[in-house]
């Protein structure tokens, strides 16, 4: 008798990161040639079990090197629990659990949460990782997608239309540690969309559509100039994740040699535990050079491929680009074009970054900040830190924001000089950058107008060392006003809210005398004076002063 699977087939379609333009993973769909046979599955998890081991074998007869997306229903996860034998099938076909993620797809509409969420556990435990599937045009419920605490979540390319949903869900994903991707994107408007709402990869018919035959090359759009969202550490390693090609740790040379020999894109091989968790990494130029000397083969050939890598260079998957570069620069220069392993956050390796890209992109980040940067201080612009403001505000961060000027600083130019009045206002800028630590940012705005953009931990430190200081110009005694206001998540939907909530406290600041900084929350309507005196005061002294008796 005829199975229902005989006649299957299976289609594949890359998965592709938004900010390198290649290849992050393979989804392997199912493609029957009669019947509804994905109804079926939904309704028999024994089915969709066997479906994804199907999708794995099938992936292996195309010899793909890829990371895989595997589909299963959130019901087949409840009712089989850790899917054992799609367990099995990848270590059969000499992939790696963790080159393998799960897609759970709805419905999860009467799906037992607790045997759902034992499903996940379990898969985790073997190595696989977790994609939340369907997002946006499922029926996830918002408690259960945060209790997945997915590694992936994609999302319906129609949330596109939805900007709010999109800030929702990129904020979400920042906290869970999660990657965001978009599927069914069509259009290149629909990708610009996608980059600007933060997402770092995506699948549609734009780039590949599924085929029989996993897609060597994939179209990207080019990236706008200026669409760039990087916070101000750098860019985020996550964004220029590429497949690593690995192999377990006892691998054989010779396994290494036909591994790099048959696929001429793959740079490296991280050599890996049976945990995930990278031992050694095997440079591509410096292998082959090895193995193909005189006795090259001889010698190496059934030796562990170990004896031939070096340690691994490693970061994980929260590291900025500099971050990286810090790593690169440590140890032997001849390294410098070695594949610095990503890790998750429990060591093991999911993918690989190239120091090329993240020279490129850090290039390209420099050059645009330099257009904005003023150029008295060679500080960045107002546009630079209010962006920045907008994309903590997106993300539900806690931050101060400040304004600091130089008082009656007219008067400063007109009777010292202008040339004084350049040189206090470059070193105001100087204390402010020393003064800065962690993601402060810091603003020349014109003038003696200055932005800062800080956490909370770290604004005390900052006003203290630029308030503190005797400054003077051209001989003259000169005094800095300084206010801020907190804002705690929902407390300002955008920049231009946090600016309106701001200018009150810089007009409060510039009535007190001598150096001053108020401080309030955002929508309070009541600040604090922590420096300066209110002038009534001051004209209270004075007249005691001058009373008799005194």
């Amino acid at each position: 008798m005829r199975s229902s699977t005989d006649t299957l087939r299976f289609a594949f379609q890359p998965v592709v990161n938004l900010t390198t333009g290649g290849i992050a993973g393979m989804e392997v769909l199912v493609r029957p040639e009669t019947g509804d046979l994905l109804a079926e599955a939904r309704r028999d998890p024994e089915l969709d079990g066997r479906l994804a081991v199907l999708a794995v074998r099938a992936a292996a007869r195309k010899e793909t090197l890829l990371p895989l997306h595997i589909n299963v229903f959130a019901g087949t996860l409840a009712d089989l629990g850790g899917l054992t034998p799609l367990h099995r099938a990848v270590r059969e076909v000499g992939r790696l659990p963790w080159e393998v993620t799960i897609d759970i797809g709805p419905p999860y509409t009467h799906v037992p949460r607790r045997a759902l969420l034992e499903a996940v556990s379990e898969l985790r435990a073997q190595g696989f990782r977790i994609c939340a599937d369907g997002v946006g045009d499922g029926d996830v419920p918002l408690r259960l997608l945060t209790d997945l605490a997915p590694d992936l979540v994609k999302l319906d390319a129609s949330l596109l239309e939805r900007p709010a949903a999109m800030r929702a869900m990129q904020t979400l994903c920042e906290q869970l540690g999660a990657l965001l991707s978009v599927e069914g994107v069509e259009t290149e408007e629909q990708c610009a969309t996608a980059r600007a709402a933060g997402a770092q990869l995506a699948q549609g018919e734009l780039f590949a559509p599924a085929t029989r035959v996993p897609a060597a090359d994939v179209y990207v759009p080019a990236r706008p100039p200026g669409l760039a969202t990087t916070p101000p550490s750098g860019p985020w390693v996550r964004e220029f994740v590429r497949p690593a090609a690995l192999l377990p740790d006892s691998a054989s040379a010779d396994q290494v040699r036909a591994l790099l020999t048959g696929s001429p894109d793959v740079s490296g091989v991280v050599l890996v535990d049976r945990d995930g968790v990278p031992v050694r990494s095997v440079h591509r130029s410096r292998f082959l050079l090895s193995m193909s000397g005189r006795y090259g083969h001889a010698l190496y050939a059934d030796r562990p491929a170990a004896k031939l890598g070096d340690v691994p260079r490693t970061v994980g998957v929260d590291a900025t680009a500099w971050e990286v570069l810090d790593v690169v620069a440590v140890g032997d220069a001849d390294r410098t074009s070695d594949d610095v392993a990503v890790v998750d956050r429990r060591g093991r390796c999911v993918g690989v970054v190239r120091l090329a890209d993240l020279v490129r992109a850090l290039a390209e980040t420099r050059v645009e900040e330099a257009a904005g940067l003023n150029p008295l201080t060679r500080l960045p612009g107002s546009d630079a830190i209010t962006g920045e403001v907008d994309r903590r505000i997106a993300e539900g961060r806690t931050f101060a924001l400040s304004w600091l000027d130089v008082d009656h600083f007219k008067e400063v130019n007109d009777g010292a000089g202008f040339a004084a009045g350049d040189e206090l206002i470059r070193s105001v800028g100087r204390t402010l950058q020393w003064a800065a630590s962690g993601h402060t940012r810091v603003g020349h705005i014109g003038g003696d107008d200055f932005l800062v953009l800080t956490d909370l931990e770290g604004l005390e430190q900052l006003a203290a060392a630029v308030l503190n200081v005797p400054w003077a110009a051209g001989g003259r005694a000169v005094t800095l006003s300084l206010a801020t206001v907190l804002c705690e998540p929902g407390s300002v939907t955008d920049h231009r809210q946090a600016a309106a909530f701001l200018a009150p406290l810089k007009k409060a600041a510039k009535s007190l005398h001598g150096t001053s900084w108020v401080l309030s929350q955002a929508g309070l309507g009541e600040y604090e004076i922590l420096r300066g005196t209110p002038v009534t005061a001051v004209q209270a002294d004075h007249t005691a002063a001058e009373s008799p008796g005194h």
